[in-house]
């Protein structure tokens, strides 16, 4: 651990899961999982992360109930994105709101509205979560989803076509002026006319441009693709990355990837996730770690697992390991996939050991420790160059995020390592990110 003054602070975001990210934390007593899919519950969550000062609360998105029917309510659709983050852009002051939409499944044009009434309406913090998706076509009228090549094509032109609407309101377009009865200098707005492989659209954007002018881009893809992808446009990048090592890897190579295209590489955040299991000594942790681990249902665990890995896994007993040779290299499985076949195969999981790894981390780094123990973990990879923050997997709410809150948080600050009042008025401010610049405007 480094003793001197960081240069900067971490990131800290939340995915916001009130179920608790741990799978079946929700059966713990005191889970308040009866309250799930309501507003109160989930705006107690959100001010406390930003009592705690915590850059934004990351809400994922599942348009369909594939894991509802194998027992999994952790990664659900009960909190659709656009509409619980307005409801708590309302109630809300300083805090990021940062939501998944799925370029698969949506329209430029409504995402540009969507977001920029967003970043309107919570005054310059909104964040959009980039993805293509790889399920749920049929709730589309999709019978088949297209290729991972084709799904990335179709996601790139989209964010394209969404910033340059972002863009189509030249700066002081609004010029409210009473005695001409002009609100617009309509020549301050300019069609896009994009005609390309997936999308028309002509533009302008029936809105004028917002506090941050783009919301802050998220992405969260670790494949080539996914890379490829963030390197372009994201602002901020979510990844799965368990280990130290690996994780120092593909920090330097996204950066480089950033660089390569022009980009200024420490504009580009690398944010990956970690599920912290909290007590006032490390035994008490590893007793919490214990219990939760008891209530992971391990059959659902078993349909899960053999969903994620797309195998039949209905007749290998619990104290077996799934053999190696079930497995296939193939990168259009995803990074998700190699992390599972690297923990099942070279690291010797049973299935029992997987399931219940997995219920804790989905692929995360996971930890139990004393508050201290894991701001040392935290603090190490920061400074190793592994990260530039984390997003914070809530084992079980409400309780584990509170210890979050009010014990590793409060650490991280005394080391230095985290703010302790929020520095600008957006969201994009926070990051440490310059203002957007405007040279996507049409001459």
């Amino acid at each position: 651990m480094s003793t001197s003054k960081p240069a900067q602070h971490m990131i800290l975001t939340t995915f916001m899961l009130p179920a608790g990210y741990h799978k079946d934390s929700w059966r713990m007593d005191g889970s308040r999982a009866e309250e799930l899919g309501n507003l109160d519950f989930v705006l107690e969550l959100t001010q406390m992360a930003e009592a705690a000062k915590l850059d934004a609360v990351f809400f994922g998105d599942v348009v369909h109930a594939n894991t509802l029917l194998r027992g999994d309510i952790k990664m659900n659709g009960f909190y659709e994105p656009v509409t619980v983050l307005s409801a708590l852009a309302a109630r809300t002051k300083h805090i990021g709101l940062v939501g998944t939409i799925s370029t698969s499944f949506s329209e430029p044009y409504n995402v540009a509205r969507q977001l920029c009434g967003l970043d309107h309406m919570s005054g310059g913090r909104a964040g959009w979560n980039i993805v293509t998706s790889s399920d749920g076509f049929q709730n589309y009228g999709i019978e088949e989803a297209p290729d991972p090549a084709t799904r990335y094509r179709r996601a790139t032109e989209f964010v394209d076509v969404v910033r340059r609407l972002w863009d189509s309101w030249d700066d002081g377009a609004v010029i409210v002026d009473r005695g001409s009865g002009e609100y617009l200098d309509r020549h301050r707005l300019h069609p896009i006319d994009h005609e390309g492989e997936f999308f028309r659209v002509q533009g302008p954007l029936n809105m004028p441009t917002s506090p941050q002018r783009h919301p802050v881009l998220a992405q969260a893809g670790s494949s080539g693709p996914g890379m490829d992808l963030g390197s372009s446009v994201g602002d901020m990048i979510y990844t799965a990355q368990p280990d130290k090592g690996r994780s120092i890897e593909f920090y330097a190579a996204f950066k480089q990837m950033a660089k390569d295209k022009g980009r200024n590489p420490d504009h580009v955040k690398i944010v990956p996730g970690i599920l912290p299991i909290i007590g006032d000594t490390e035994a008490e942790a590893r007793e919490l770690a214990d219990e939760l681990g008891r209530h992971v249902h391990l059959e659902n665990g078993r349909a899960q697992v053999g969903a994620d890995l797309r195998m039949d896994l209905s007749e290998l007993d619990y104290d077996e390991r799934i053999p190696a040779e079930w497995f296939r290299d193939d990168d259009a499985y995803g990074s998700r996939y190699k992390i599972y076949r690297t923990k099942s195969v070279e690291m010797g999981m049973t299935l029992r050991e997987l399931i219940v790894d997995l219920a804790r981390s989905t692929g995360h780094q996971w930890m139990a420790g004393t508050p201290s123990q894991v701001a040392d973990r935290m603090v190490d990879w920061f400074e190793s160059k592994a990260c530039d923050g984390f997003n914070l997997n809530s084992p079980f709410n409400p309780g584990g995020f509170r210890l979050i809150c009010d014990k590793l948080v409060p650490e991280l600050q005394d080391r230095g390592y985290f703010r302790a009042e929020y520095e600008g008025a957006t969201f994009r401010e926070n990051l440490g990110l310059p203002e957007v610049s405007t040279s996507l405007l049409p001459a």
